[in-house]
């Protein structure tokens, strides 16, 4: 066991933070039960059964345990605890912090070896550092269908296309922004989804979609294919992300069909089926999906209606091509009966009532907790306007919001309060200097989700020292929002809410200042169970993920970025800095990366650097063991012939502080003086031991399952969504 700590040791001592390496590290579960000993005393301890997780900062817990005294017999008991928990949703990690032994109650034939055993539990208890896959901690606290006070999202339909033949969504929301090209009469449309030129000449378009070229006289259409493009196209220049459409310059020989192109000047969604819809049946179901299509599209037999799910909101129609209406409150119960792991199973997240729905609610709620070093922080702190500030008066509020620049700054009286990247900072002067700020006012979580700047109000500050503070945010701030409904919530993107983009001609820039707002359609958001968020880029909807802007304005080179995205869960394809309309921030996404990637050890850290695992695998088995910031270590093993093996994860504490143990068969005992009798049925469900042993299986399962993605993240996915 010695051999095993100190190769954690080393293993600690040469792995660096992923932030530090640029790597995206895996995250180990090191398993259940774990050990610890000292001076020959063993303590065996098991998987800790939720009692409570209050405000998903404050956890009460009981485990069961066994303690050996060196050369004693084994002991078994029960234990209560209460801890303060850090969450790290990036890793999926909970990590159990300032651990408070509540109570303690051993299994012993008389009390007279009570006191000394108690004083030998302390001395090996765990007192902070534990740390625990989240979604083991979820499975035990979640209940499905449990009431959940939603959000004021609005879940009127966009406009939705339908097409079996090639098709793309042209969206160019309101008038097309015109930006010139360097020594050209060319210019591209800033704010659209797809590759747009216009010829200022003859006032005519053109779209590159793939290796295609289609021109139309109105953004409305007809579009047709052309292999003749204007002669100053071939005078694109180099460096300003041109790159990719001078490829096709001029334009090849035609190759397949023409795609047909659907124009919107709002933010809209398409269904595009490859040719006929396939219809696949789900098995103990009326439903059937459409197979052939990216999106997720069902027809509930029984009563011969369609249903789509868009950014986590169903639709239903009595035919593919509409029209569509909300659906999400009264979908048909077969919904919740489509098999988790079946080709369609991730729709369950979405489905109100399902134990899927229920996690999704329950990790968009979890805040990821960061310490925040002030003065680093402060010293990282930039951010610029489109000309003189100018403010906008919050709907509903004696607040008002910044509109011209791609950060959040929030007026309150005389003070002006900054959320970039998930933290708080305040000044007297809209332009800083910012100060960190120690708390926020109420009133700024008082706005209401039909304004722009509504994802602010899921980040909060607290316990501020002289020279740190406690940032916290949840899944709002990036875009995802709880959708309440009488059989339960499910977790929607977006607020529904349209907040059209700005853009300002700035004296001396020479371009337009283009500045979309979050968008809730028109992106392709797709949640992924597996990463606990809504990720961008079906390709219809633009040629580099198409996540809600084409365009991005650095104001320090005066140049603009074309069609940069934002990247999902694993990346995609980028050509630019990404942007991310919800964060307002470059280089941060909604999923792919925590919002304080960017700040860097120094500025923020992150509940990973509060214990750190390591594990070796042999012929023997496999050993892993955790190390956190206190000192705390432990120690599980798992093996063939190990000389201390632990592989059953089935003993469980009682509310009667009894130790209870279910077999391979599904039988429970319970151990009284030494040992295991059989119990019945009535006394495991009075205790609600049959729910935990579910529950911890169901939270193996899952871990298991997010393990596995993101160790095969290199093949199944693409722009952070599962392709089927």
């Amino acid at each position: 066991m010695l051999f095993v700590l100190l190769l954690a040791d080393a293993t600690f001592a040469q792995t660096k933070p992923a932030a530090e390496t640029g790597t995206a590290s895996v995250p180990k579960d090191i398993g259940w039960p774990r050990q610890k000993t000292n001076n020959g005393a063993v303590l065996l301890y098991y998987q800790p059964q939720i009692d409570e997780w209050k405000d998903y900062k404050q956890l009460s817990a009981r485990f069961a345990f066994s303690l050996t005294p060196k050369g004693g017999k084994q002991i078994l008991g029960v234990a209560s605890i209460d801890c303060s928990t850090t969450v790290d949703k990036e890793e999926r990690m909970v990590y159990f912090k300032d651990v408070d032994v509540k109570d303690i109650r051993f299994a012993l034939p008389d009390t007279a070896g009570q006191a000394q055993m108690k004083q030998l539990f302390m001395s090996l208890a765990p007192t902070g550092g534990e740390p625990v896959m989240l979604d083991r901690v979820m499975a035990d606290v979640v209940k499905p269908g449990t009431p959940t006070e939603g959000v004021a999202v609005k879940n009127d339909p966009p406009p939705i296309f339908y097409s079996t033949n090639p098709a793309v969504l042209l969206m160019v929301e309101g008038e097309p922004v015109l930006a010139p090209i360097e020594k050209n009469d060319m210019q591209f449309i800033v704010n659209s989804n797809w590759d747009l030129f216009c010829d200022k000449k003859k006032q005519n378009y053109y779209l590159l979609e793939d290796k295609t070229w289609l021109t139309a006289t109105s953004l409305q259409g007809p579009w047709t294919q052309t292999l003749q493009l204007p002669k100053d196209m071939n005078k694109l220049p180099a460096g300003q992300n041109f790159d990719d459409v001078k490829k096709m310059i001029p334009p090849p020989p035609p190759s397949g069909k023409v795609p047909k192109v659907f124009f919107s000047a709002v933010p809209a969604e398409l269904i595009l089926v490859k040719g006929a819809p396939i219809y696949t049946k789900i098995t103990g179901t009326q439903l059937m999906y459409i197979a052939n299509t990216e999106n997720d599209v069902f027809l509930d037999n029984a009563a011969e209606t369609y249903y789509v799910l868009l950014s986590g909101r169903w639709f239903s129609a009595g035919s593919l091509e509409g029209p569509w209406a909300y659906a999400g409150d009264h979908l048909p119960a077969d919904f919740a009966k489509i098999p988790p792991y079946s080709e369609k199973g991730d729709v369950l997240a979405s489905v109100p009532g399902t134990i899927e729905a229920s996690d999704a609610v329950m990790l968009a709620k979890v805040p990821t907790t960061v310490l925040i070093n002030k003065a680093q922080a402060e010293a990282n702190v930039k951010i610029s306007y489109d000309g003189t500030p100018n403010f906008k008066t919050i709907e509903g509020t004696t607040m008002d919001y910044a509109t011209n620049t791609q950060d959040k700054v929030i007026k309150v009286g005389d003070l002006y309060y900054l959320c970039f990247q998930a933290v708080w900072f305040v000044s007297s002067n809209p332009s800083g200097p910012w100060k960190t700020a120690d708390s926020v006012p109420q009133e700024i979580y008082t706005i209401p989700s039909s304004s722009p700047v509504y994802n602010v109000t899921y980040v909060t500050q607290t316990n501020a020292t002289e020279s740190t503070v406690e940032s916290s945010s949840t899944g709002g701030y990036f875009g995802m929002f709880i959708l309440g409904a009488a059989v339960g919530a499910a977790i929607v993107y977006g607020t529904g809410y349209y907040y059209p983009p700005y853009f300002y001609w700035g004296a001396g820039f020479g371009y337009p200042v283009y500045r979309p707002w979050p968008r809730t359609y028109g992106m392709g958001a797709v949640y992924n169970p597996y990463t606990g968020g809504y990720a961008a880029g079906r390709r219809v909807y633009g040629p580099y993920g198409a996540a809600g802007t084409s365009a991005w304005y650095n104001p320090a080179t005066g140049r603009y970025g074309r069609s940069a995205s934002v990247q999902g869960m694993y990346g995609g394809r980028t050509v630019a800095r990404s942007y991310n309309p919800w964060t307002g921030g470059y280089g941060a996404t909604s999923q792919g990366h925590n919002a304080y990637a960017q700040w860097g050890s120094s500025v923020a850290t992150r509940g990973g650097q509060w214990a750190q695992t390591g594990h070796i695998t042999t012929a023997n088995g496999t050993a892993a063991a955790y190390r956190t910031s206190t000192g705390q270590r432990g120690v599980v093993t798992h093996g063939a012939n190990g000389t201390v093996v632990h592989t059953n994860n089935g003993v469980y504490a009682g509310h009667d502080g009894n130790v209870y143990r279910k077999n391979g068969t599904g039988n429970w005992s319970q151990y009284n003086k030494g040992n295991w009798n059989q119990v019945n049925r009535e006394t495991i469900q009075r205790q609600g031991l049959g729910n935990s042993a579910a529950s911890r299986e169901r939270g193996q399962m899952q871990t298991q399952r997010f393990q596995n993605a993101r160790m095969n993240r290199g093949g199944g996915h693409f722009g952070g969504f599962h392709r089927r």
